[in-house]
C-alpha cells in the first residue's frame, strides 16, 4: 500500500499517543501486589517485568490492562500452590498463548494439577458493573483519589496521587496539524482506553480529534475489545473511509486492522515500537510480522506519508 493512497488515520493510545510505562504498566503490578497480599498474603513489589507485560500485549489477547492484571494474580497464586517459581509458570503460560486472552490462561491453569476455582470465585472477575475487587483496586491507583472520586462518585481507599499522571504524552498539536493537510477531519482514535482516561491526559490536544467517530472501548461493551474489528469498523464508517492507516503498538492492533481488512474495510497497519522499555524487541516482533509500516514514533509519521 503506498503512503499517498490512504484517506484517514486511526490511532490507537497507549503506547503511540502516549507512553504508558510509568502510568499504566506500574498499576498493573501495584494492583497485583495489593490484591496478592489482600487475598493470599503474599508478598511481592514487581510482579511483571517489562519482558513479561510485553509477552502478553504480543498475545494479541490483552489490550486491557485489567486483564493482564488479573491473570498475574492466578498465576501468582497457582504458582504459591504448586512451590513453583512464578515467573517461569507465567513463562510456561505465555509460551503458545493464543489472542483468546484470559480464557486462554484459565484454560492452561485448569489443565495443571492446582485448583484456583477458590480464588476465581472471590475475585468474580470480570463482574459486569466493573465493581470486582480488582477493577476498583486499579481505577482507584490510576486515576487518584480526586479523579477517582469525580468519575466514579466514590471515594478511594488510597490516598496517593494516580499513576495517570505520570502519562508521558508523545502526541503534539503541530503534528495533528501537519496530518490534517492531508486527511482532514479524518483523524480518528479507537483505543481500549476509557474516554474519562484519554481526556484527563491529553486534554485540549484531544479536540484535535474526530472525536465523534473515535471509540473508547474500556466505555464499550467487553465483547467489542481489541482484537474484535467491529470497534475499527464504527470509526471507519463514521469516517467515510474506504482505506485507513490504523496506528497502533501491540498484536491485538495489527490483528484489529487485518480482521477489519478481511471484512472489507481496507485498515493498513503501522506498528509504533519507541516508546515502552523494550523497544527492540518490538521492532524485532514487527518486522517479524512483515508490518507494512514501522516507525520508532509518531512523529516520523509526516514523513512516512511525504507530508514533508
Amino acid at each position: 500500500m503506498k503512503a499517498d493512497e490512504f484517506d484517514s488515520i486511526i490511532f490507537d493510545c497507549d503506547g503511540v499517543l502516549i507512553d504508558v510505562t510509568k502510568s499504566y504498566d506500574t498499576t498493573i503490578n501495584k494492583t497485583i501486589s495489593y490484591v496478592l497480599k489482600e487475598i493470599a498474603n503474599i508478598t511481592v513489589d514487581t510482579p511483571l517485568t517489562s519482558e513479561i507485560l510485553l509477552r502478553f500485549k504480543s498475545t494479541g489477547g490483552f489490550n486491557d490492562e485489567i486483564d493482564i492484571t488479573y491473570s498475574g494474580i492466578l498465576c501468582f497464586i497457582a504458582a504459591e500452590k504448586l512451590n513453583k517459581d512464578p515467573t517461569e509458570l507465567i513463562l510456561d503460560v505465555l509460551n503458545k498463548a493464543d489472542d483468546s486472552g484470559i480464557a486462554y490462561i484459565e484454560n492452561f491453569l485448569s489443565k495443571i494439577d492446582v485448583d484456583i476455582s477458590d480464588v476465581k470465585a472471590r475475585l468474580d472477575y470480570p463482574s459486569t458493573d466493573k465493581n470486582d475487587l480488582i477493577h476498583s483496586t486499579f481505577d482507584q491507583l490510576f486515576f487518584g483519589p480526586e479523579l477517582y472520586s469525580k468519575i466514579f462518585q466514590k471515594k478511594s481507599k488510597f490516598s496517593e496521587k494516580g499513576f495517570i499522571e505520570n502519562d508521558n504524552v508523545i502526541v503534539n498539536s503541530d503534528l495533528i496539524e501537519a496530518l490534517k493537510k492531508r486527511f482532514s477531519d479524518k483523524i480518528a482514535i479507537v483505543t481500549g482506553r476509557g474516554f474519562n482516561a484519554i481526556s484527563s491526559s491529553l486534554k485540549e490536544i484531544l479536540n484535535q480529534f474526530n472525536v465523534e467517530n473515535s471509540v473508547f472501548l474500556e466505555d464499550e461493551s467487553r465483547d467489542l475489545a481489541k482484537p474484535n474489528p467491529q470497534s475499527l469498523i464504527r470509526s471507519m464508517k463514521g469516517l467515510d473511509s474506504k482505506n485507513c492507516l490504523y496506528v497502533g503498538d501491540s498484536m491485538e492492533d495489527m490483528i484489529l486492522a487485518q480482521k477489519a481488512s478481511e471484512l472489507g474495510f481496507q485498515a493498513t497497519f503501522c506498528g509504533i515500537y519507541g516508546s515502552g522499555k523494550l523497544p527492540e524487541v518490538k521492532k524485532k516482533m514487527f518486522i517479524e510480522k512483515n508490518t507494512p509500516f514501522i516507525l520508532e514514533s509518531i512523529n516520523f509519521l509526516p514523513k512516512a506519508l511525504n507530508l514533508v
